[in-house]
């Protein structure tokens, strides 16, 4: 409990100790940045106003002007990590009634945002222009996301023991903390734990190079911290040089994904190999092949029906 806080307190002061109180040690760090950087817009936009003086109007106002800088479902984020806050004051007597009750949800519209990602040809020249050596590298890592769509803390995480070369399997059930001080983490979301079926190409070469690995230690981690740019330096030397279109390693995951769609995998079975939370996310992410793939479906149907 705030005990410390009263109506007099400003807002932003009793928001810090609130994620320092209910948020900080529960949460993933990647998720407690967020809040953080709500505490620092919040500071920045209502620094004066006092826990009491929060009311529908005024909280609308900051919403508002939050909403001028950033698009709708980012401001709807901003209203999700203030609101848990709001209604514990409430429920402190710090505010006599909900003040995001009813809130409007403004923002700039979106940015169209192009997915970037290889065709089929693009990618075999890519794989072929690898240097897989006899130990572990990041070209190797290039390889793996290719072939699996997994994304790239996950592929960090992957230990020799995660493979079932005997059932062509890959076990993901965990993360690497690239961006703090390292070691596991549990994944994105519960339907990100899955098992992807792999190739036999990777089954060869891999079960090759985690022969006298450690069963247990992450195939790509060494003892320097790892950051994504650099993989993703690795990777654009290879793109230049096979004069393909510059693509980062989250672009691999959507060259994996929208070869699969292309191929006529189903949405459903490409979303629990990618891990996502629903098909839901899929569509929206690759909305447009979707609607390549319908169009030459509809060339299809008449077609066959002009044949009858």
């Amino acid at each position: 409990m705030l005990n410390d806080m009263n109506r007099t307190e400003l807002f932003c002061e009793y928001y810090a100790q609130w994620i320092e109180v209910y948020k900080k040690g529960a949460i993933r760090e990647a998720t407690l940045a967020k809040y953080l950087m709500t505490q620092k817009w919040v500071e920045k936009l209502i620094p004066e106003v006092k826990v009491s003086e929060l009311t529908r109007t005024a909280y609308q106002q900051l919403l508002n002007e939050y909403a001028k800088e950033h698009e709708r479902q980012t401001t709807l984020d901003f209203h999700h990590q203030l609101k848990g806050a709001i209604l514990d004051a409430v429920d402190e007597g710090l505010l006599p009634r909900d003040p995001t009750r009813k809130a409007i949800i403004k923002g700039k519209t979106p940015k169209t945002k192009k997915i970037k990602y290889l065709n089929q040809f693009e990618l075999h020249r890519l794989i072929a222009d690898l240097d897989i050596k006899d130990t572990p590298n990041w070209d190797w890592f290039i390889l793996l996301v290719a072939k699996t769509g997994m994304r790239f803390s996950e592929a960090l995480a992957i230990t020799p023991e995660d493979f079932d070369f005997a059932r062509q399997t890959l076990s993901v059930s965990k993360t690497w903390d690239y961006k703090g001080n390292g070691g596991f983490l549990p994944t994105k979301n519960k339907s990100s734990v899955r098992k992807i079926q792999i190739d036999w190409q990777i089954v060869v070469k891999f079960s090759v190079l985690t022969r006298n690995l450690p069963p247990d230690k992450p195939i790509f981690v060494g003892e320097s911290k790892i950051y994504n740019s650099t993989v993703n330096d690795v990777l654009t030397r290879h793109c230049r040089a096979c004069g393909i279109s510059e693509i980062s390693i989250h672009g691999l995951r959507h060259t994996h994904a929208s070869l699969l769609l292309f191929a006529g995998v189903s949405i459903a079975s490409v979303a629990r190999r990618l891990g996502h939370a629903s098909m839901t996310t899929t569509q929206k992410t690759y909305l447009h092949i979707i609607q390549e793939l319908e169009n030459k479906d509809v060339d299809l149907v008449m077609r066959t029906l002009s044949g009858l």
